[in-house]
């Protein structure tokens, strides 16, 4: 395995590295950088996509014959980790990273021609229709109702922590189609528009203050069935599909950029804290690790071979670290990362915080993140498939 770049991988770099200096504005990286999780206000993400879409670079992990740039697999991990050291929004997931593929997987031709071009110039803002409210991590345990009528299916009952349902125009979502057998065969997988009658979606508000997560409500709303991805009752195969693509999605690049500018700004200020900087130290060698990990699967890939269950363990890994950058974050702030500011968390406030700017937004980014270890399937789940793929327990 050779894990240092080639010549031509090193002239990509510098090609992506260019971009950014031309196209990457103090907005866009102010907004990549005061990023309280991993999704982004759309003012910011949209813009950022519409000069990605014009370079032909919005959808990295696409094939080509749909829009896709046709990168290899380790120009795709070069472009994710310059995109974090120089601060870019990231683009929000849940249209490019997740259904998007599913799409392209199983639609049929009319969806592909319809959807994908919407996808790639950010007409569409989608959001996950999965959890809720008495399902918790079951999510085979569903129940929202869709009882077929002619064309359409009519649904009933609510979604939960839907992120961005208040932005969104557009949802993929998991619905009861039948009562009978094991609860994944009843499962279908449907693509609506959140202006459908009968939808509501009230917000919900986080520990952190801030509007990003929802629950909607379904009161006898119809949707086509030629909204269906892939067959009626099958929707569990096409869930667990776009699941890979959630858990095996991103680098680490993202939190070593945090990890660097939390360590700046620790040296910069004399912070004299009893083992913070040898927290800081031994954070950025586990870092290193979960890094050389990630490469291995990028060579694995490049050969034609699969992750496995690499996905789960970095899914794992990847969360963990950030909570872990997220608490040294918590304690280099001391005092002042109990003081709510959220005007100052704004990428164009010209409000000055009370404590560091650098960690103006450690206490949101700590409370939003520990989520991380429970979205995209809990980490405990993630042990348990390592445990039986890897140890045969």
């Amino acid at each position: 395995m050779n894990l240092g770049l080639s010549d031509k991988d090193i002239a990509f770099r510098e090609e992506v590295r260019a971009f950014l200096r031309d196209n990457l504005t103090p907005e866009l990286a102010a907004a990549g950088k005061k990023a309280t999780s991993v999704f982004v206000e759309p003012e910011y993400t949209l813009a950022w996509q519409k000069e990605l879409h014009a370079k032909g670079w919005a959808a990295p992990s696409w094939p080509e014959a749909y829009g896709g740039p046709g990168w290899t697999e380790m120009q795709r991990y070069i472009f994710a980790s310059e995109c974090a050291i120089a601060g870019a929004p990231p683009l929000a997931p849940m249209g490019l990273n997740m259904v998007g593929p599913c799409i392209i997987g199983y639609g049929t031709p009319e969806q592909k021609a319809f959807f994908l071009p919407r996808l790639l110039a950010g007409d569409d803002y989608w959001c996950q229709g999965y959890s809720e409210p008495q399902s918790g991590s079951d999510l085979a345990s569903l129940s929202l109702k869709a009882e077929r009528d002619d064309d359409h299916y009519i649904l009933n009952g609510s979604k939960i922590w839907t992120t961005h349902a208040h932005h969104a125009n557009r949802m993929f979502c998991l619905v009861r189609t039948d009562h009978t057998g094991k609860p994944q065969q009843g499962i279908t997988f449907l693509l609506l528009e959140m202006s459908a009658p009968g939808i509501t979606v009230d917000p919900i508000i986080t520990l952190a203050g801030e509007h990003e997560l929802n629950q909607v409500f379904f009161d006898d709303v119809r949707v086509p069935v030629s909204g269906r991805l892939g067959e009626e009752n099958d929707g569990w195969t096409v869930a667990k599909y776009l699941l890979e693509f959630e858990r095996s999605g991103g680098s680490s690049a993202g939190l070593e950029a945090a990890l660097n500018r939390l360590r700046a700004h620790v040296l910069e200020s004399g912070l004299e804290e009893p083992g913070l900087r040898t927290r800081l130290e031994t954070t950025a060698i586990l870092l290193d690790a979960i890094r050389v990990t990630e490469q291995r699967i990028v060579a694995s890939l490049s050969a034609g071979r699969p992750p496995g269950p690499a996905a789960s363990m970095l899914k794992v890994q990847r969360t963990e670290m950030m909570q872990k950058i997220d608490e040294i974050a918590i304690e280099a702030a001391g005092p002042y990362a109990a003081v709510h500011e959220p005007a100052t968390w704004h990428p164009e406030s010209n409000l000055d915080p009370v404590g560091p700017d650098a960690l103006s937004v450690a206490m949101a980014k700590y409370l939003n993140n520990r989520a991380g270890s429970i979205y995209g399937g809990s980490n405990e789940v993630q042990r348990n498939i390592m445990a039986k793929a890897v140890l045969g327990l």
